[in-house]
């Protein structure tokens, strides 16, 4: 297998410009929806759905924190009514993390009001452009699946 400096430049601006205007949708998704909500406690949410159940320190290593910070950020979740603490079932010591009905409520919204913003982007696409992009982005998921060993954080964000 060659080994290559990276896609050609001309497509890593158009991958730059395409990735920036995704992040844009859901930068305005989560302000309208959450606009109280950091940026890790959105993330903690999408991880606790991804793994429910999960105790504290999945939830660390989830999201590449210190258990200190997770629980931190736990405790704020909690406190919101976002996430709920439930005894473990194998070990009523270990705390299972849950989302409570409103979490999941406004993460539905948020991906409503972002795959709205993103339709109307995509109805300027000619069909063929719509085809294609999707075959892309199916086919960069598989990708990322593969290299990062997790395209969960890719399907539910």
């Amino acid at each position: 297998m060659a080994v290559h400096d990276g896609p050609d430049p001309m497509h890593a601006a158009a991958i730059d410009d395409a990735a920036q205007a995704l992040l844009f949708a859901w930068d305005q998704a989560r302000e309208q929806v959450t606009p109280r909500l950091s940026w890790p406690q959105l993330n903690a949410l999408l991880a606790v759905e991804r793994a429910e159940g999960v105790n504290l320190g999945g939830l660390a290593a989830e999201l590449n924190m210190l258990l200190s910070s997770a629980s931190r950020l736990c405790d704020r979740l909690v406190a919101s009514g976002m996430v709920e603490r439930v005894p473990g079932r194998a070990d009523r010591r270990e705390i299972a993390l849950y989302l409570t009905p409103s979490s999941r409520a406004l993460l539905a919204e948020l991906r409503r009001i972002r795959r709205r913003s993103l339709a109307v982007t995509l109805e300027k696409m000619s069909p063929s452009g719509r085809a294609s992009l999707l075959r892309g982005l199916t086919e960069f998921a598989s990708a990322s699946s593969e290299t990062n060993g997790s395209a969960a954080s890719a399907r539910t964000a």
